[in-house]
């Protein structure tokens, strides 16, 4: 090892050190952006400085996908070969690429998606730059990576999406001029009860898929014994299809800030963490330079109105299941990400064992605008029992693919024909997957839901994240289904036997349907392992592994 990198490294640990096993993700982050990959010395001296068993350190290295104990080429490229992408020829590009990668010294992956579904295929190129520290992650060595497409927006509504659109962050200037920070400003003189009373006034409930009602999460938090008590923004958005995050990240990281800020305020936290997925540099970039400047202008660190803040940013490394809440702590407190037993629920014992909020991006994006509108004005948004605005990522056959904001009670007719234009070329419907790689099928008998939480459910459809993947009839279901099945039994974290070996059968069975081989039963087999993993499965992940199998099965069992 290079003296100078040495020193460099010893430079980010000293700064590190006092968090302690906290701070592992960060270090390890630092040491793969010097090396290229994290050598075993390093590992070692990264585990002795920060207090780390060796075996529980490469135990954190093996389990995020993004770090490499192996030196690997300078260009590294990942590639999503999901549906979406797949359907845009990436499995091509895919095949050629490692074909020329021994020639070219490039390193290719398969990658999970990358979460840039509307502008398939999509591919991430990473420069790994050894030894470059990037300013705008405060002192972490990272690598350089491409920046992301110009969102693609549209919809009838724009108000969480106002800030969006310019192809880059909103500076704080801006967000101000557009009256941002004006709803935390009102929130710090009133009292913080009252924050959360107009939260359940207006009916907010949680946007990342298991819609549970965002104030009676506050109101136990603030009721909670325990100190100090934490907020957390969970930006690890993952699921195939899925990508309104990542466009708020990049294009308005003022405005999760100001969610995270009202949350802390609202249950007495002083402390927040913004996760974000380790694929999304871009939107961390907009992140750091978003904490930058409120830091600057007074809104972080110091007695704003009598409330101090103070938020930290991590990034992840590649692992799925971290978009779990308490897998995501885990995550955080520098573990393998393996989500906890509940109870205890994270509103009492959450990060650090102590009591925590943690919502999604656009959740807390919902904050600011019900705070400056007022809750009566939001719940004229939507539907009686579905209030205010709705993200959707609607990608695949449609004409204008892209992130669409509309009120709840809208239908799924509006959203495809009106806004993103129908199906491409002029070709039928086959399917629309709802709710993402763990959804269910629509088809065009459904085209007239509303699109509400209580309208999909009785039409036994999962509103979920938010995702709307269009299928015309030229498309194979089974090739479809065989990429979300390998998505589950890669992301799969083993944890829990139900999930680690169903999701792998769950694989075999439909790689063997894809390919023309089933076998006698392997319908009843999918069914006998989907209700498994849904009724056994230790969390979220391998619960909901086997929903668009278990759909299928039921709209076409011919398939199989």
């Amino acid at each position: 090892m290079a003296e100078s990198d040495l020193s460099r490294l010893h430079g980010v640990l000293e700064e590190l050190a006092p968090q302690g096993r906290s701070a592992l993700l960060p270090a390890l982050h630092a040491a793969q952006g010097i090396y290229g990959h994290i050598p075993e010395p390093v590992a070692a001296e990264i585990g002795r400085i920060l207090q780390v068993p060796l075996a529980e350190l490469y135990g954190v290295i093996d389990f995020y996908a993004l770090f490499l104990r192996e030196p690997a080429g300078q260009t590294i490229i990942h590639v999503c070969n999901d549906p979406v992408c797949a359907m845009a020829g990436s499995e091509t590009f895919l095949k050629t690429l490692r074909r020329q990668q021994d020639a070219t010294g490039i390193t290719v992956h398969w990658a999970p998606c990358l979460g840039l579904c509307e502008h398939a295929p999509a591919i991430i190129v990473k420069e790994t730059q050894r030894g470059r520290v990037d300013p705008g992650y405060e002192g972490i060595v990272t690598e350089a990576i491409g920046e992301s497409p110009r969102s693609l927006l549209g919809g009838d509504l724009s108000l969480l999406t106002k800030n969006c659109g310019k192809g880059r962050a909103t500076t704080l200037k801006e967000y101000e001029e557009a009256g941002g920070y004006q709803a935390l400003k009102l929130a710090l003189g009133a009292a913080p009860g009252l924050v959360i009373a107009a939260i359940k006034a207006a009916g907010l409930v949680g946007r990342g898929g298991a819609a549970f009602p965002t104030a009676l999460k506050w109101e136990a938090a603030a009721q909670a014994s325990g100190e100090p008590k934490y907020v957390v923004c969970n930006g690890d958005e993952a699921e195939p299809g899925t990508f309104k995050d990542r466009v708020l990240l990049e294009e308005d990281p003022h405005a999760v800030l100001e969610g995270l800020l009202l949350a802390g305020y609202a249950i007495g936290a002083h402390k927040g963490y913004l996760f974000i997925r380790g694929e999304y540099t871009q939107g961390l970039r907009a992140m750091t330079a978003a904490v930058a400047e409120a830091r600057a202008a007074g809104y972080l660190g110091t007695d704003l109105l009598g409330f101090a803040f103070e938020v930290e940013l991590r990034r992840g490394a590649g692992a799925y299941v971290c978009g779990e809440e308490t897998a995501l702590f885990e995550a955080i407190e520098g573990k393998r990400g393996f989500p906890r037993v509940k109870p205890p629920f994270p509103t009492t014992h959450g990060l650090f064992g102590q009591p925590t909020v943690i919502n999604n991006v656009e959740t807390l994006c919902n904050v600011p605008l019900i705070l400056t509108l007022g809750a009566a004005e939001y719940r004229q948004l939507g539907t009686e029992k579905s209030s205010g605005p709705k993200l959707f990522c609607v990608s695949g056959d449609v004409v204008r693919p892209g992130l669409y904001e509309v009120p709840f009670g809208v239908t799924i007719r509006h959203l495809l024909e009106d806004l993103a234009g129908g199906v491409r070329l002029g070709r039928k419907l086959q399917a629309i997957l709802f709710g993402g790689a763990a959804g269910a099928f629509a088809t065009e008998k459904d085209l007239d839901v509303r699109l509400s939480f209580e309208d999909l459910r009785q039409a036994g459809l999962p509103l979920g994240s938010g995702v709307v993947m269009v299928f015309d009839e030229s498309r194979d279901l089974r090739d479809v289904l065989l990429r979300l099945g390998r998505f589950f039994a890669y992301e799969s974290c083993g944890k829990c036997y139900p999930c680690q070996l169903g999701a792998q059968r769950q694989y075999e069975i439909l790689q063997r349907v894809a390919e023309g081989r089933a076998l006698a039963g392997d319908r009843e087999r999918l069914a006998d392992v989907g209700w498994t993993m849904t009724d056994a499965s230790l969390c979220g992940l391998g619960q909901t592994a086997a929903s668009a199998v278990l759909s299928a099965l039921k709209i076409w069992p011919d398939l199989f």
